[in-house]
């Protein structure tokens, strides 16, 4: 990422989340106690504790280490969910109640040993609103039914909350799941090796690295900066959303796959879209257009961007799409959400597909909007036309302050083809000059 998108990621924080001012601190550690003080020479053992301490305004520092949590730390069972953290304390506008790591200290919780039977676990449930969380890992997330589920690292239910460098990893879990809710930003975050192997045929058809399935005025919610990689369904997944949903700057690679390269569930990098089986009678009116911007699909099982039957149209606008299954699918379906047509309404602008695979398919092109694309430029791409081309780039480390790694794969080189070669999006290019198409800028 370049330094001006890094920058414009930290802005873009400062507004979202305000200013803080003076507040009471709560200190949580692996060897702390929740009979203890709550202070940092005495800190409690549990987040869930640490809630009925704070309020508006307050933090919580989460020590380093690994918190290996059992049944017993489950904080409230409910029909067939097992919540193992409930976060339902609400902050206020310009006071949220947040749960930073602690300095530079990594705490990881280990789920691994959480397993009620039958029952759905969520390792976060975060039901209140104001609400921020900052450099959590979780891993191990359990599936312990048979049949049709689906366990969570981090569910949203609240308003106005910040999900940030946060990591689920390693679990049978989907990342990141937004159902309620509005003006929630998840940023800079990573979901990654997460496959459940248990329930229905094993394939793990449920577990995206980020979904987001809002209500009817669940508007306002944004994926920013956040990496899905080896999720054995699909890497970012809005299907049944009711009001739009976007995803920015967000890279999805290899889902769909295990890291043995195994071929699991469906394996789209970014879903936008599509309803299901749903009656047209159930349908949102207007359908939303979700909206896909400067992010990368790379390696993914089946296509790296696509509509997935939308009755409507989307925006994608500078994405980097490579080696998928199919690149750009925009497969369609008319308003009755039962005939599948080639998809209409949707505006492509400034996207790059390299090298020419299978490209844009399902499209229906005269009801679309398309400019400053590679393929639909004469631009003669060739690997020179790139500063790098190795795909291991895509997890190097995230830069201190969260944001994504810097990165060759992909990138324009300086004065090539792909630079200056866009058409105008809506936001001017930087300095004046015109887009340059796909996701990356070329480095300075």
């Amino acid at each position: 990422m370049s330094t001006c998108q890094r920058v414009g990621f930290t802005l873009a924080l400062l507004v979202t989340v305000g200013s803080y001012g003076t507040a009471a601190e709560v200190y949580v550690s692996p060897t702390g106690s929740d009979d203890a003080t709550g202070t940092l020479e005495r800190p409690f053992a549990t987040i869930q504790r640490a809630q009925a301490a704070v309020g508006p305004g307050d933090t919580v520092f989460v020590r380093g280490g690994t918190y290996k949590l059992t049944e017993s730390d489950i904080a409230r069972k409910h029909r067939i969910w097992a919540y193992v953290t409930e976060l339902s304390k609400s902050g206020e506008r310009g006071k949220p109640i947040r749960y930073f790591a602690y300095k530079d200290e990594r705490p990881v919780f280990d789920l691994s040993a959480v397993k009620p039977a039958g029952l759905r676990v969520d390792a976060f449930f975060v039901s209140g609103s104001w609400v921020h969380l900052r450099g959590l890992e979780v891993t191990g997330v359990q599936v312990t039914a048979k049949g049709h589920t689906q366990s969570i690292g981090f569910e949203n239910g609240g308003s106005h909350n910040v999900y940030e460098r946060l990591t689920v990893r390693d679990g049978q879990a989907i990342g990141f799941y937004i159902t309620r809710g509005s003006d929630n930003l998840v940023l800079n975050c990573d979901a990654h090796n997460n496959h459940d192997a248990t329930s229905e045929d094993g394939k793990g058809g449920n577990v995206d690295g980020f979904g987001c399935h809002p209500p009817k005025g669940g508007t306002g919610n944004v994926f920013r900066g956040c990496r899905a990689w080896l999720n054995s369904d699909d890497g970012f997944d809005c299907i049944s959303a009711h009001e739009p949903v976007v995803f920015d700057h967000c890279w999805a690679f290899r889902n769909g796959y295990s890291a043995k390269g195994e071929r699991l569930a469906d394996g789209n990098g970014f879903k936008a879209g599509g309803y299901g089986s749903a009656p047209a009678a159930r349908l949102p009116d207007p359908i939303p257009r979700h909206v896909v911007r400067f992010c990368l699909a790379v390696g993914n099982k089946n296509s790296g961007f696509y509509a997935n039957h939308h009755p409507g149209g989307c925006d994608w606008v500078n994405n980097t799409a490579s080696r998928n299954g199919a690149d750009f699918n925009m497969l369609g379906r008319k308003a009755d959400n039962t005939t599948d047509v080639d998809g209409y309404g949707h505006k492509l602008v400034n996207n790059l597909i390299y090298p020419p695979r299978r490209g844009v398919v399902r499209m229906d092109a005269t009801k679309c909007e398309l400019a400053g694309n590679s393929f639909t430029l004469d631009l003669k791409l060739t690997d020179k036309s790139f500063a790098g081309l190795d795909e291991a780039e895509l997890t190097r480390a995230r830069w201190a302050d969260g944001g994504l790694p810097d990165i060759s794969l992909l990138r324009p080189v300086a004065g090539g083809p792909l630079v200056g070669a866009g058409t105008d999006a809506g936001a001017p290019a930087k300095g004046g000059e015109k887009p340059n198409v796909g996701a990356l800028d070329p480095k300075p």
